[in-house]
């Protein structure tokens, strides 16, 4: 089976349900019409189709390997990576200062989609490199600016982001990697860090870390870290490269999925690197970064989770086993194919549910992340509030759902699927590393409880609540999209009891909120695929109204049915578990584990 990336739901998704036309006045959407953004995203989607896809698998079958410190990637991947640069697709929304393309993050969004779908060991090179250019863009000075981001930019040069150390993951704190003041205003660098992705092989010339560590003399703790700029070349003043820099592959990860991927254990000996920004900022500097990466990873999990419903598909056309319990739908063969019968219709509506819906929050997020450049200081405000809010929800949610539609996927295979001989085993490899990096999914929802509900008042979850009352305020009555109206005010009502309980009972014992977290992220998740798929239904609704006979919006509408009537039910058990509190978790005595 060959992925094909999903232009025609994107391209619904960008020029129906958001409009982006009516965003032309706002910066980064002067020159981008829906017009434009389907010709990008169809020559996006034959470039992932037919020269990142066809190296997905024996690239997962080959992996990296390592010589002393040098790194190789699987055949053919250096090449197709050699081609997305000549392309220009890693510029495609980056600044123009810097030799960027400047369109807009939503438009690249779906451009990652398909690059993800394609390749998710792939996509971590170039999607690293955007996170590291968005951490110097945002924080460095504008001497290493000039120097590294142009060559960022076009992706002649790669990026990483160094974080983990063998002793800490999550509790950044416990960061040891040291870094010691020089007279020329440098650093040096030294130190061990693991599970570096894309921390070295043989697609550019150069690789930009972004380190994070901790100046000679600084508080212990979050506090006292910094970021710093660490190439592994040294570059001179006229752009050239220089001397090897004290960093190198010490070695590569041996990994349940991403084989393709180089995962490297890195190590700085003295290696010569740039504050970036100021001391003792390290953690505000780094989360630029890291939500970049979030938001990449949800798309990557969701992209994943795409793929494997696609290959479900095709399995379950061409698979015979057993009759259709009304009757033989195949009756020249031996069997019908396996598509007849109503339980793996219900697996193949599952997974299309999360991913079609998962496409749409996925834009409608990156939508917010351009609207926070607005120069309408309220729209700018609203959108910072949303991005913040939505990224712990997007990364966990997301990668959740990916991974259950690779299982299911998995599933439709059957005894197939657990072979390497079809694509599902990969599928439900890869994605499941994705509910575990950038911050594990228990860790976005205690961010998302702790940190993001309550930040300014709780003004962006007011902000998120007003905007779907006065959706369904305009979309309520009769009507075909009337079942799914209700549905969202029906989850919306009860992700605000969920909100008002946390706040009754969070404060009262933190313990409550910690057991409640993952279960109100599950409904936050649903509330907002809820949200999606109305507007989705909506669009679909408007363009039969309008006379079009094109089964495409049939089909939307389909699925979103089987999201409303067996999905959305989920809320109301997240919220019946979340309302139980800690006790009883609490309550057992770690011996007894």
């Amino acid at each position: 089976m060959a992925y094909k990336a999903p232009v025609r739901d994107l391209t619904f998704i960008l020029s129906d349900v958001l409009d982006i036309d009516r965003y032309a006045n706002q910066p980064g959407f002067q020159d981008v019409s829906a017009e434009l953004a389907q010709q990008v995203l169809e020559e996006a989607g034959r470039f992932a189709d037919e020269v990142i896809a066809p190296i997905n698998n024996p690239g997962d079958k080959e992996g990296c390997r390592i010589e002393g410190s040098v790194v190789t990637t699987p055949k053919g991947w250096k090449e197709a990576y050699a081609q997305m640069v000549e392309a220009g697709w890693p510029s495609l929304t980056m600044d123009p200062e810097y030799g960027g393309q400047g369109m807009p993050q939503v438009l690249g969004s779906a451009v990652g989609q398909f690059t993800a779908g394609a390749s998710a060991a792939f996509s971590m090179y170039p999607g690293l490199t955007a996170g590291a250019w968005a951490g110097i863009h945002a924080n460095a000075s504008d001497e290493l600016k000039r120097k590294y981001l142009p060559k960022m930019t076009t992706g002649e040069w790669t990026g990483t982001m160094n974080l983990t150390e063998p002793q800490c993951g999550t509790d950044l704190g416990m960061v040891r990697t040291k870094a010691v003041p020089q007279p020329d205003g440098s650093y040096r660098i030294t130190g061990q860090k693991i599970w570096i992705s894309a921390g070295e092989h043989d697609f550019a010339e150069n690789i930009i870390h972004t380190v994070l560590a901790r100046v000679e003399g600084a508080p212990a703790g979050i506090k006292g870290l910094s970021l710093f700029l660490v190439p592994k070349f040294l570059v001179n003043e006229d752009g050239s490269l220089g001397e090897r820099n004290g960093v190198q592959c010490a070695g590569l990860e041996e990994k349940m999925g991403i084989h393709g991927n180089a995962t490297c254990v890195m190590a700085y000996e003295d290696a010569t690197g740039w504050l970036i920004g100021e001391e003792g900022r390290g953690m505000n500097n780094m989360f630029v970064v890291m939500n970049e990466a979030r938001l990449g990873t949800g798309l990557q999990g969701l992209a994943i989770g795409t793929a494997a419903y696609q290959a479900a598909v095709d399995f379950a056309r061409d698979r015979l086993q057993g009759r259709s319990l009304t009757g033989p739908k195949n009756p020249e063969g031996p069997a019908d194919p396996i598509i007849v019968h109503p339980d793996v219709r219900r697996m193949l509506l599952e997974a299309r549910a999360f991913v079609e819906g998962g496409q749409a929050f996925i834009l409608w997020t990156a939508l917010h992340a351009d609207l926070e450049k607005s120069e309408d200081e309220a729209v700018a405000q609203k959108a910072k509030d949303y991005m913040g809010l939505l990224t712990p929800v997007l990364k966990a949610y997301l990668t959740d759902k990916g991974f259950h539609a690779a299982s299911l996927a998995m599933q439709v295979h059957g005894g197939s699927g657990y072979t390497e001989h079809f694509p599902a085993s990969q599928y439900l490899r890869d994605a499941r590393i994705t509910m575990i990096y950038e911050g594990t999914n228990g860790i976005q929802a205690l961010d998302l409880v702790g940190r993001k509900l309550p930040a300014n008042g709780g003004r962006a979850i007011m902000s998120w609540f007003a905007e779907i009352d006065a959706f369904v305020s305009e979309n309520g009555g009769e009507g075909p999209i009337k079942p799914f109206v209700d549905g969202l005010a029906d989850s919306k009502k009860k992700l605000q009891e969920a909100t008002m309980w946390l706040m009754q009972n969070g404060m009262a014992n933190p313990d409550n909120a910690g057991a409640a977290s993952t279960d109100y992220l599950n409904i936050f998740g649903i509330t907002a695929l809820a949200y999606m798929w109305a507007r989705m239904a909506k669009a679909a609704q408007a363009k039969i109204d309008g006379g079009s006979d094109d089964p495409f919006y049939a089909g939307k509408l389909a699925t979103g049915r089987y999201f409303v009537e067996r999905i959305l039910p989920d809320a109301q058990a997240h919220l019946a578990k979340l309302k139980t509190g800690a006790d009883v978790l609490m309550s057992v005595p770690a011996e007894a584990f």
